[in-house]
C-alpha cells in the first residue's frame, strides 16, 4: 500500500525556517518523481518544488526559488523541503505527491494528507 505522510509543519515568524517531511511506503522514492504543492486559503494549489527520480534536475517555482531546497535521502525513503526566509505568503498547507514521470508531467500518482504551514508574526 503506498502512502505519503507529512510532518514538519507548523507556526514560524518571519525570516524563520522550516523543514518538512515525505515519508514515503510502498515504493523506492529513487524510482520515483517527488513534488511539494501548496495550497493557500482562497487560492489554488501550487506547484512549489519537484525532485526527479534518479539523476534530474531539481524544480523550484519562482516564488520560493534560492529560498526553498528540495532533498531525498533514498536510506531512509524521505524526501525533504527546506524553507528558509518564510514569509507570510508562505502560509498554505504543503502536501508531498508522486507523479508518473517527470517534474512537468500534469498528473499525480499518490497524494499525502498534508501538512500546515502558518508564518505569522
Amino acid at each position: 500500500q503506498v502512502q505519503l505522510v507529512e510532518s514538519g509543519g507548523g507556526l514560524v515568524q518571519p525570516g524563520g525556517s522550516l523543514r518538512l517531511s515525505c515519508v514515503v511506503s510502498g515504493f523506492t522514492v529513487d524510482y520515483y518523481t517527488i513534488a511539494w504543492y501548496r495550497r493557500a486559503p482562497g487560492k489554488e494549489r501550487e506547484l512549489v518544488s519537484c525532485i526527479p527520480s534518479r539523476d534530474g534536475r531539481t524544480y523550484y517555482s519562482d516564488s520560493v526559488k534560492g529560498r526553498f531546497t528540495v532533498t531525498r535521502d533514498n536510506a531512509k525513503n524521505t524526501v525533504y523541503l527546506q524553507m528558509n526566509s518564510l514569509k507570510p505568503e508562505d502560509t498554505a498547507v504543503y502536501y508531498c505527491a508522486s507523479k508518473p514521470g517527470t517534474c512537468q508531467h500534469p498528473l499525480v500518482d499518490h497524494w499525502g494528507q498534508g501538512t500546515q504551514v502558518t508564518v505569522s508574526a
